[in-house]
């Protein structure tokens, strides 16, 4: 046996997890809607961060006790912290269809810790491909019908994100934290973010921005009217989260109402965004011109 999967073996089986969690904020009342639950290994270990373990738990074929394991840790914790918002868990849609992750066990373990399921939002990450969406989605409807909520994790850095979205209908969409990093300084992750609120309002699904370091980052996902925001900038991952959240740090945000593109103005040098124009004489005949749109790749021209 390797020196990695034995360390893995004795962090399942004494249990050696802890449960870290990190706030998810509510922009319009400036509070706190609930926690996402975040695993460590033990501190002195190779396994320590969620990447190494997870990663060796797939190498192994260890990924369905891994999580029902995290899941229990989790659960335990939550009740122990008496916390009274959400809790948000991650779960693999790939784990959830593995025979060994039985459905039922998973819920006794609601009810051996008095947790109503309507207080839980499950996550479902995108980092694995999932063909088979009729299995999943009758997995997702039946915890559904329990009262859990669901929401897609990491969205548009994993597998197939608009499928996902439109097969299982979210109750929250998380939007990867790529998108979010100096979005009021790149026109691209700008519009991507745009749009994705868009179909949510569309869809009845709320956005939540992951990520968030910054005051700038927090002013445009709010401007573009981000309901739920996550990130350092309000509270890092910790075993006893603190319970509230310093209001001061929405300060700015209820100031300034300056829209958003010309805050973004005023970021960009106008050499990026100025573009050569082709002239032509007021004496050009209308089908020599038709023919200078024809021939351009750039220009539109009527159909």
């Amino acid at each position: 046996m390797s020196d990695l999967r034995k360390e893995l073996n004795n962090i399942l089986d004494g249990k050696r997890l802890t449960p870290y969690f990190q706030p998810i904020i509510s922009l319009s009342n400036k509070k706190i809607l609930g926690y996402e639950a975040l695993i460590r290994g033990p501190i002195d270990s190779a396994l320590h961060t969620p990447f190494s373990l997870f990663n060796a738990a797939d190498k192994y074929d260890l990924s369905t006790k891994l999580e029902f394991l995290c899941l229990k840790i989790t659960l335990k914790r939550y009740v122990d912290l008496d916390i009274k918002e959400k809790l948000f868990i991650n779960a693999s849609p790939r784990v959830l269809l593995e025979s060994g992750f039985n459905k039922n066990k998973t819920l006794n373990l609601f009810d051996c810790y008095g947790i109503n399921p309507q207080s839980i939002v499950i996550e479902l990450t995108e980092h694995a491909s999932v063909d088979d969406y009729e299995i999943i989605r009758t997995y997702v409807q039946y915890y559904r019908s329990m009262g859990f909520q669901i929401a897609i994790d990491d969205f548009g850095a994993g597998y197939s994100g608009l499928r996902r979205w439109a097969e299982l209908l979210p109750e929250y969409v998380k939007i990867d934290k790529y998108f979010i990093r100096d979005i009021q300084k790149d026109w691209t992750k700008l519009n991507i973010v745009r749009s994705i609120q868009d179909m949510a309002n569309t869809l009845n699904c709320e956005i939540i921005a992951e990520g968030i370091e910054n005051q700038a980052e927090l002013q445009s996902i709010e401007k573009i009217g981000i309901a739920y925001a996550q990130g350092c900038y309000f509270a890092q991952p910790m075993a006893t989260p603190n319970s509230g959240i310093d209001h001061s740090l929405f300060s700015a945000t209820s100031v300034h109402s300056q829209d958003l593109e010309y805050d973004l103005f005023n970021t960009i040098a106008v050499k990026f965004i100025i573009q050569k124009i082709m002239s032509i004489p007021s004496s050009t005949h209308i089908s020599d011109v038709m023919s200078v749109f024809k021939n351009s790749r750039e220009l539109r021209h009527p159909s």
